[in-house]
């Protein structure tokens, strides 16, 4: 029994809060949804997600063009850590921080279960060729790039 809990991969054995910085890191899918620009409902208080992404995304990669600096570049981009993952309800019911956050385990295509970074494309999880860049739509009508297909 011991043996096949050593032998489970790490985001099996491990809680969120005991990952070093490098699992941590490994554990995002490269889809790209964390970027898109989100609009609150005045009403409901729902969360929609536009097909508007950070100028930093890559829309054909899902990365970001300056991971390392785009806290400086995008004073707003948010650094996701266990501790927040409570208050980040915002993202995506696909992506691998709230599945483990939730109890629920990997994708398929999550690439530390498929072997390979394209799977999340292949699967048609990402963003990929389906994002505009913020810095070609103005801010008044991203209303116009509501999407719900996420």
């Amino acid at each position: 029994m011991a043996d096949s809990v050593e032998s489970s991969p790490f985001w099996v054995r491990k809680s969120l809060t005991e990952l070093t910085d490098s699992e941590w890191e490994s554990l995002c899918d490269g889809c790209g949804k964390c970027c898109l620009h989100k609009l609150e409902d005045d009403e409901s208080g729902e969360l929609l997600f536009t097909a508007v992404a950070c100028r930093l995304l890559d829309g054909d990669t899902c990365r970001c063009r300056d991971y390392a600096h785009r806290k400086a570049r995008v004073p707003d981009c948010l650094t996701l850590r266990a501790s927040d993952l409570e208050q980040l309800k915002w993202l995506p019911a696909t992506c691998a921080y709230r599945l483990l956050y939730e109890g629920e385990g990997l994708p398929p295509w999550h690439h530390l279960v498929s072997g390979s970074r394209e799977t999340v494309h292949e699967a048609h999880v990402s963003v990929r060729h389906r994002v505009i860049s913020e810095e070609d739509v103005n801010d008044e009508d991203w209303d116009l790039y509501i999407i719900d297909n996420l």
